[in-house]
Parts: structure tokens; C-alpha cells; sequence
């Protein structure tokens, strides 16, 4: 099975060719962080006229990268959210002309469940459930249940900033620049951790839930208080306050694996690209439920992309169940 998969939820125009469900055929990513950078976040309006821009000539080179024609596309897979309404029009309104035009079926995929189906991508190890996935995305931060194929269940989210929106913003309360996550990232290798006692927000609480705001406004009050900040004490700080939001994730994920559990761990969305967080929630599991299988997601499927979305339309598709295709429409709150 051939799928074609589309990805406009946000800043990237992604497509993909997936065969059954897992194999990788081609995987086009045209980022506008550069475009955003200078802005210091996404322009919703920006990034919408660049997908216009875009999305014809990314879906002819992920079609040519596969060595196919559209015509031999069995079905065309599309994010119908969340993510900005109208970057999610662009790829949506592509994606149904194609299928009307080809007659082809067409599946809506909820972006969530794309960053979950990202583990199944090229990767040899067979994921056993119940599975547990962390996503942690700029704009999503949750813990899900995956009791089989399809069937989720959200037990944790963030109450207010997602872990890769904290990271965007206290980038910019530190001034040194966008994307947050990979920079402050960087700039922690060089810091200490432990210069700096910041908060593990909600670790004791008794759910599953994050809350990231208040942390990035311990940043704020430092900042305010100490606006010379050098390059060490900088570097401190992005270390220090990384290994916090780090801490508060493999916390409650492990929690979580030990009261559900489950068989599998797996990560999801940009911020599960982060070094510090690979490294510490494979050694906490190793530690503490050895008996647990880590599912360690490939980096190229971290950020948004069209293969994970093409990857959930094919347990869709087995199932026959794809979308009437006059009610695909932009969501912006869906959740799994």
C-alpha cells in the first residue's frame, strides 16, 4: 500500500510516500524557520502564503524521491489538525483536490496521533502494548496510553505552555534567538545543571499533568533582577533550566509506565529530539522498569513531517477507515 502523506499544521510543508505503513520511500520537509526567525515565533499569515508557495513542489519531489506517479498513490493521507487553522486549509484543500481528482480516498489524521505513529517509521523493533508515548511538541505536551492499534487514552497534558513553547520563550527572555529548543540545547552543553535550583513544576501532584508557565517566569524574575547576564551565567541557566523540564518529564513519564503497566515507552514531536531527554529517560527506564522496551524515535521524525502522518493513515486504512471526504475541514482542538 502506497499512501501519500501531507503535513501543513504549522510551519513546515511535508509530504511523504509510505509503503505499508512503515517503509520510508520519501520524506520532504521545507522548513521556514529561517522565514520566522527574525520574528522570533510563527506568523500564522506568513507561514499560511508559504505553504501555498510550497506545496505543489514538495509533493512532486516527495512523489519523485519514491519513484512513483501520483496515479500509483493508493490513498492520500492529510493533518486536519491541530495547528494553525489556516496553514492546515493550504495542505487540506491540496490534499482533496488531488484525491478528487486521482479518486482516490482520503484520511484526516490528527496530528497527535501522527507524532505516536512516528515510532512505527523504519523501525525494526516491534512495539508491544499497552504502549506509553510522551509528546512533547512546541505546542503539546501529553501523555498517552496506547492500548492497541487506534485506541488512546490522554492520562496527562499541560495546563498552560507546552515544554517546546517554555523553551521558545525563555529563549527570547534570554535574547538568544530562535528555535528555542535546539539553541538552548546547545548552549547547555557548556553549562551547569545545577547552577540553578528551579522548580520541577507539579512533579508531586497526583495526575499526569505539566505546567511549564511558571518556570519560565522564575526565567523572567532572573532576568529582571540580573539584565547583564554574561555568556557562562547564560549557559547556566539554559542547562539548569533544561534538566528541570527534563527531570519533570521522565518523572512523570515513569510514573505513569509504572501504573499502567506498560510493555512500551516511546517519545513524540520536536522536543523528544532533545539530547538531554533521550539520555535520561533511557537510563531512568533501564533503572527503574528494565522490563519496559524503550522505542527510541529516529531524529528525521521528531519534527513535523508527512511520513508519521501517512504512517497513522495506513492502521486507519487496514481497517477501512478512511474519511467522508466532504467533512474534511480544519480542527484546531483536537485532542486524541
Amino acid at each position: 500500500m502506497l499512501i501519500l502523506g501531507i503535513d501543513t499544521s504549522c510551519d513546515d510543508t511535508s509530504a511523504a510516500v509510505i509503503k505499508d505503513g512503515s517503509f520510508v520511500l520519501s520524506n520532504v520537509v521545507s522548513s521556514q524557520t529561517e522565514i520566522h526567525r527574525e520574528f522570533g515565533g510563527v506568523v500564522p499569515e506568513v507561514a499560511a502564503r508559504h505553504h501555498i508557495e510550497l506545496i505543489i513542489p514538495v509533493i512532486k519531489q516527495a512523489l519523485a524521491k519514491a519513484n512513483i506517479t501520483k496515479e500509483q498513490i493508493d490513498l492520500i493521507a492529510i493533518t486536519n489538525g491541530p495547528g494553525l487553522i489556516t496553514s492546515l486549509m493550504v495542505g487540506i484543500d491540496t490534499a482533496k483536490s488531488l484525491a478528487y481528482s486521482l479518486n482516490k480516498k482520503i484520511i484526516a489524521i490528527n496530528h497527535l496521533e501522527g507524532h505516536i505513529y512516528a515510532n512505527w517509521l523504519e523501525n525494526k523493533n516491534k512495539i508491544i502494548f499497552p504502549a506509553l508515548c510522551l509528546i512533547v511538541s512546541g505546542g503539546h505536551t501529553e501523555l498517552v496510553i496506547i492500548k492497541d492499534h487506534l485506541n488512546y487514552q490522554v492520562i496527562g497534558q499541560t495546563r498552560d505552555d507546552a515544554a517546546g513553547e517554555a523553551f521558545d520563550k525563555v529563549a527570547k527572555l534570554l535574547n538568544i534567538g530562535y528555535p528555542g529548543g535546539p539553541i538552548i540545547s546547545k548552549l547547555a552543553d557548556n553549562g551547569d545543571n545545577q547552577a540553578y535550583n528551579f522548580p520541577r513544576p507539579m512533579i508531586n501532584s497526583k495526575d499526569f499533568d505539566f505546567s511549564f508557565s511558571g518556570l519560565k517566569t522564575e526565567i523572567l524574575k532572573l532576568t529582571k533582577k540580573h539584565p547583564n547576564l554574561d555568556k557562562q551565567q547564560i549557559n547556566n541557566i539554559c542547562a539548569s533550566f533544561q534538566k528541570a523540564v527534563v527531570d519533570t518529564l521522565v518523572f512523570k513519564t515513569i510514573k505513569a509506565a509504572k501504573e499502567y503497566h506498560v510493555k512500551t515507552i516511546m517519545l513524540g514531536g520536536g522536543v523528544s529530539a532533545n539530547k538531554c531527554l533521550r539520555k535520561d529517560i533511557k537510563q531512568k527506564i533501564q533503572q527503574e522498569i528494565p522490563n519496559s522496551h524503550f522505542s527510541l524515535l529516529k531524529f528525521q521524525f521528531t519534527s513535523d513531517n508527512g511520513a508519521m502522518i501517512a504512517a497513522a493513515a495506513y492502521q486507519h486504512a487496514i481497517r477501512k477507515k478512511f474519511t467522508d471526504f466532504i467533512k474534511i475541514a480544519p480542527e484546531t482542538n483536537l485532542i486524541l
